[in-house]
């Protein structure tokens, strides 16, 4: 029996409304600007608030009004049913190899977060819990599922990855297709039951999955009781990490000098940085943008555990929680991935919009593997996992 499923009732968009998840932005007015620009996208049913017609609304107040949004968008053809399906999925840009997905169903209760918890599912970092219960209630609302958990196939991913290029390859014209932010094209293609459909979920489900995007989602799957949870099932061959970053508005209780002297009291090598601050080519070292200018920060490493000697780990403990006494949810903690560039986080210090920004190599994916196997967390935010799968391509329909 495989933990991969069709997705019983789905609603295939006919065009316009695929759009990043609703956790992809640095900014909030970004979110309001793309949903003016295009009231069909999908972001104002995920983030109901940030609607231009909503804003003003706190986010369970604004439920209502991603309900009625939903049920415009299916009346007026934005979506078609279809029973039964799982989607082909593939993304493709100039210069760039394809990266393949599925859209399905996957159990819930194959979920596991510890080494003695039994599941295919591995979920990889901490959360911020007050996430987690927003999408609990927009689905509650919606009875409904638009943004799904990215998961990376880590048993067969290589027969995955070839069967679905080679099935998209085969499939004629996709059902639909939609470009993103980053000019690549996200193209869909449903499969009804038979042997294609059978087989490619028996791939999908053929060894551990490991949440690449989309932790906040899978923990809401089972604070909401939800059998199953939407997933776009991918492979290593389809995804890189990129780095993922962090802007401080305020440094609370530490000038920037103070703040140096405190990482140099924790046996940090601080050594100045001539030129533009940019993100670190290898781990070991973070960069700091502070007003005026910028560090080469070396954190020290405590022992030997993988884990806790992470570049995020250590930013996470040394500087933001010792050096700053910021906890890691504290709102002037703002959590940037890799599709802003170091320019654009170092433009916010030089404006005054920030007091810090921290700059992070990525997370190799030997360390990411072996964290997970392991059945240890990640630091919060520590994986920008690309391409992203689009939201409001395929919506599941939850059963009452």
């Amino acid at each position: 029996m495989t933990v991969v499923h069709p997705i019983a009732r789905a609603w295939i968009t006919t065009g316009g409304t695929g759009a990043q998840n609703y956790d992809e932005f640095a900014d909030d007015a970004e979110i309001t600007a793309i949903i003016e620009a295009n009231p069909h996208s999908a972001l104002g049913i995920e983030m109901p608030h940030r609607a231009p017609e909503s804003l003003g609304k706190s986010f369970l107040d604004a439920l209502p009004d991603a309900v009625t949004r939903l049920a415009e968008a299916k009346a007026d053809g934005s979506y078609t049913p279809a029973e039964q399906v799982v989607v082909l999925y593939r993304i493709s840009a100039p210069g760039e190899e394809n990266a393949y997905g599925l859209f399905a169903m996957v159990d819930t209760d194959q979920i596991s977060t510890r080494a003695d918890e039994p599941g295919l599912v591995i979920r990889n970092e901490d959360v911020f819990i007050a996430k987690v219960r927003e999408r609990v209630a927009l689905a509650e609302a919606l009875g409904h599922l638009l943004s799904p958990v990215l998961l990376l196939q880590t048993g067969r991913g290589d027969e995955l990855h070839a069967a679905l290029a080679a099935a998209s390859d085969a499939a004629g014209a996709p059902a639909a297709t939609d470009t993103d932010q980053a000019g690549r094209t996200h193209a869909i293609w449903l499969v009804g039951p038979g042997p294609r459909q059978d087989e490619l979920t028996a791939l999908a489900g053929g060894g551990e999955l490991v949440v690449a995007d989309g932790n906040h989602r899978s923990l809401a799957a089972q604070t909401g009781g939800l059998p199953r949870f939407l997933s776009v099932i991918t492979t290593p061959a389809s995804v890189a990490i990129q780095p993922y970053n962090r802007l401080v508005s305020e440094l609370t209780t530490a000038t920037a000098d103070e703040l140096l002297d405190r990482l140099r009291a924790t046996g940090a090598e601080v050594t100045p940085i001539d030129g533009p601050v940019e993100v670190p080519a290898t781990g070991g070292t973070v960069h700091l943008r502070l007003p005026g200018r910028g560090y080469a920060v070396a954190l020290p490493h405590i022992g030997d555990n993988r884990l806790e000697n992470l570049d995020h780990a250590l930013v996470e403990r040394l500087l933001l929680r010792d050096a700053l006494g910021l906890d890691p949810g504290d709102k002037r903690i703002t959590y940037v991935g890799g599709d802003y560039p170091a320019s654009w986080l170092t433009g916010e210090v030089d404006a005054g919009r920030a007091e810090l920004a921290v700059l992070i190599a990525p997370v190799t994916v030997d360390d990411f593997v072996a964290v997970n196997l392991a059945r240890e967390k990640m630091p919060r935010k520590s994986t920008w996992f690309t391409p992203k799968a689009r939201g409001g391509l395929v919506v599941a329909e939850l059963s009452r």
